[in-house]
């Protein structure tokens, strides 16, 4: 009788497993749709179903082709980057608060773009927009994040204290956003507000070969990412028992810094400093599995993350006739409060155990 119960409650948990991942699957899906659907131009669920069979009218597929598909595809992948880089950083910090850019990889990236826009204001103000195209301000928004993350590198060759390094990584983002601060100071008008825009954030100017190569560090982000499993669920019991156990702790942390600043750096490079995803889309993916096994809660990670960038990119196409709310003012009004609602629930369960 007791096998009989153990076979029903393994089975139902079986079943429920599979409808969890089932949902997860399902929903970056029905938000691409929406989102494909949604901007200044409505396209209607029947039209959009032409355009995929390739029956649509010429101007309706020429939208979605050359301005829906690259916004949503770029949604995507900054959702799936900056989620794993944020579950990385959990993990190897065990702080529920790490984030992608608790590094100063943001900070870096900043001060990137900020000595390309605004150091060269001077010269480069009469040219505005025209002189600094995405692609100068992607490689300097990736050299910027590089050159921190190899100074944090340096400094975790010498430091064995994972916390230590925590604190050294914010008090480095710090001092380089004091930088950017001075820079925005010294500059002229035409090139600030070239900056602020560029810091609000934004899906839509990631197209044709930026687009391939945002998906190219995706890919090679993610492929280490699930590579290193077995070192991530070891960290999670602490370093002391991953050295006990073998694990050459220096490495493995130079390496998942690495994978971290490969997909943080990226994402910021192209879309600008995008907020809270990372942290948020790791606990999310936690709770709807209710495990922390990275085995699991990496590709929901993965799945959760597009999801939530892609409902933030839905929502900041809302407002319709060509006005688009900054991405990173909606990723933080969304994510924001499901960090508190989170915090709430938990500290609420742990009143109750």
């Amino acid at each position: 009788m007791k096998t009989l119960r153990k076979e029903a409650d393994s089975s139902s948990r079986g079943r429920n497993q599979a409808l969890l991942w089932v949902l997860l699957l399902s929903v970056p899906i029905v938000l691409m749709v929406f989102d494909l659907t949604t901007g200044s131009v409505h396209i209607s669920f029947s039209k959009l179903w032409g355009i995929i069979t390739g029956k649509g009218d010429g101007e309706t597929m020429l939208i979605v082709a050359k301005f829906r598909y690259p916004r949503v595809f770029t949604a995507l992948l900054a959702g799936i980057s900056l989620s794993v880089a944020g579950l990385i950083m959990q993990t190897v910090f065990r702080n529920p608060l790490a984030g992608p850019y608790v590094l100063g990889i943001s900070s870096g990236a900043s001060l990137g773009v900020a000595l390309l826009v605004l150091g060269l204001s001077g010269r480069w103000a009469v040219h505005g927009v025209e002189a600094l195209a995405a692609v100068p301000v992607a490689a300097a928004a990736v050299a910027g994040a590089m050159a921190v993350l190899l100074l944090i590198m340096v400094v975790a060759t010498r430091i064995r204290d994972i916390m230590t390094l925590l604190i050294l990584g914010i008090m480095f983002g710090s001092a380089v956003s004091a930088l950017v601060t001075v820079l925005q100071y010294f500059s002229n008008e035409t090139m600030l507000k070239i900056y602020v825009i560029w810091t609000m954030g934004s899906l839509s100017h990631v197209t044709g070969h930026e687009l391939y190569l945002l998906l190219g560090m995706t890919l090679a982000g993610m492929t280490a990412a699930f590579a290193m499993t077995k070192q991530l669920n070891t960290l999670m019991m602490g370093e002391v028992f991953a050295a006990s156990v073998g694990m050459r702790m220096r490495r493995v942390r130079l390496f998942l810094f690495g994978i971290t600043g490969l997909l943080a750096g990226s994402v910021t490079a192209f879309c600008g400093p995008v907020g809270f995803v990372g942290i948020v889309a790791p606990h999310l993916a936690r709770m709807v599995l209710g495990t922390s096994n990275i085995r699991q809660v990496l590709p929901a990670t993965v799945l959760t993350g597009a999801s939530l960038l892609l409902l933030g990119d839905l929502l900041a196409h809302l407002p319709g006739e060509g006005s688009v709310l900054p991405i990173n003012a909606v990723t933080a009004l969304l994510g924001i409060p499901l960090i508190i609602w989170m915090i709430l629930r938990k500290h609420h369960l742990s009143t109750l155990i």
